[in-house]
């Protein structure tokens, strides 16, 4: 399968670089990135140096990804969806890792991200590529928004729970710490290692453009709070809700197994995740408690920011829309230490 990847000198272009390399099913053959032109991928990525020894970024536009089996757009936001209708039935399959085509009202893009969407007829068109909670709306698409970091873990953690019944879907809180490669590969202040090293901060407080993705993948209203932590991989969310009945750690945990029993990459267990356990992985860890005491039910789930946050999740939606293991060229356990 011929691959095209635009934006792939930031990390989650790098990433797809790096999964598509041990994919047996996929060649990358365009690496788009309009700010490292004739630069080979390898200098700047010496780990990718024996996959990609001979390709080098180049400039793309639409023509230069015509009639390839897949592209993945790994574009800042804004990007892609002035890219996207010039692609749209031109390549086998898109898979947009931006949040241009996530949310479903076109309303939202000017309160949440600041503009009016330019491509809003293609919203409806686009499936929304979590597969452990959405994948029937997979099945057969040509087009995928694939979520991130933040929206990918609280939804795995809350919505088993919501669909349930089980949790009151109002006033639920979601804390939540990333590495910093989840902010990107372009430098700011807020990025230097004197800034990041020893310290912890929240940030996007009660305005953060993913708000809207999280409550429309749980189904539920949330107040989210995302920090930034000195690591550079990783996302940790920590959510709080009321539970609408009885119910204990037991069953809570017995409905988060019921909903992953086939999903080969969510662990459910009564171990606290920890992001060093998902590190260079597609997995999510998860696990819960039930608070007798207050009456909080608390979730937890772990991943990889550029893994099953980014990069993982978009080749795992390819593989299930081609009908392959949704496993192929992805692994299921951490690098460690």
């Amino acid at each position: 399968m011929m691959v095209g990847i635009d934006g792939a000198s930031g990390y989650a272009g790098a990433e797809l670089l790096r999964l598509c390399a041990g994919h047996p099913e996929l060649d990358v053959v365009v690496a788009g990135a309009d700010s490292q032109v004739g630069q080979p991928v390898a200098s700047l990525y010496p780990s990718l140096a024996g996959a990609y020894g001979s390709l080098a970024f180049s400039k793309v536009v639409a023509d230069d990804l015509d009639g390839l089996d897949v592209v993945f757009l790994a574009l800042p936001h804004g990007e892609s969806q002035r890219l996207a209708p010039a692609l749209v039935g031109r390549v086998g399959l898109l898979v947009d890792l931006a949040a241009d085509f996530r949310l479903h009202d076109p309303a939202a893009y000017p309160t949440w991200y600041g503009s009016e969407h330019e491509a809003p007829g293609l919203l409806g068109r686009f499936a929304y590529g979590l597969p452990e909670l959405f994948g029937a709306g997979l099945l057969g698409s040509e087009l995928v928004a694939a979520p991130g970091c933040y929206p990918t873990a609280a939804a795995l953690a809350l919505a088993p729970l919501v669909r349930a019944g089980t949790i009151d879907p109002t006033g639920v809180v979601v804390d939540a710490a990333s590495g910093t490669s989840g902010a990107g590969r372009t430098p700011s202040p807020t990025m230097h290692f004197a800034t990041v090293d020893e310290n912890f901060t929240a940030y996007g407080l009660l305005n953060h453009r993913h708000t809207p993705e999280i409550e429309q993948a749980t189904g539920a209203q949330v107040i989210f709070t995302p920090h930034l932590a000195p690591m550079t991989r990783g996302i940790l969310a920590t959510c709080y809700a009321r539970p609408t009945g009885s119910c204990t750690t037991d069953d809570v945990l017995r409905i988060l197994g019921d909903a992953y029993a086939d999903a080969p990459f969510v662990v459910v267990s009564e171990m606290s995740p920890s992001t060093k356990a998902t590190f260079g992985s597609n997995a999510a860890h998860l696990t819960a408690r039930v608070d007798e005491r207050t009456g909080w039910v608390l979730l937890l789930c772990a991943l990889d920011n550029l893994g099953k946050g980014a990069s993982g999740q978009a080749v795992q939606c390819f593989n299930l829309i081609k009908g392959w293991s949704e496993t192929m060229g992805l692994s299921t356990v951490g690098v460690y230490p």
